[in-house]
């Protein structure tokens, strides 16, 4: 149920983002989302790919550092108050949100959202407790091959 998300830290300096890319399509690694987060001197390129470990070895060969984390992703209504009711969810928990970002594929009537929180199976618990579909891994990559 939880996702292996590959986080890549990047100079920032021209160029460097279109290397990484680059490389992980030299290598046949499909991207299926990313988020990148800016800071004045690097910025963190978060994947969610068809291969987390080939990624993370081809990156590291060619000098980016590179760790694989875990995130969830959530099946949220696409409506307005969708996110609202996930994070709700996890505030009653006590559990904070360090990160989130979505998913390029939907399901049905419903947005895919990935998040990281502190406590990642607590959350899970809560979320689907409250009713929500925590998707599987194999569930997302067969959905982005489609």
């Amino acid at each position: 149920m939880k996702l292996k998300q590959l986080s890549v830290f990047l100079e920032n300096k021209p160029g460097r983002l279109r290397e990484a890319c680059d490389i992980l399509g030299a290598n046949h690694i499909n991207l299926l989302t990313l988020s990148l987060a800016d800071t004045e001197q690097f910025g963190i390129l978060r994947l969610i790919v068809n291969d987390s470990e080939t990624a993370k070895a081809v990156l590291e060969e060619a000098g980016f550092v590179a760790k694989i984390t875990e995130v969830i992703a959530v099946e949220v209504k696409d409506e307005p108050g969708g996110l609202s009711n996930v994070l709700k969810i996890e505030e009653d928990a006590g559990i904070s949100v360090e990160y989130m970002y979505a998913f390029t594929i939907k399901s049905g009537e419903n947005a895919v959202l990935l998040f990281r929180f502190d406590n990642m199976d607590k959350a899970i618990d809560a979320l689907r407790t409250a009713g929500f579909n925590v998707l599987e891994a194999n569930e997302i990559h067969q959905r982005a091959a489609r």
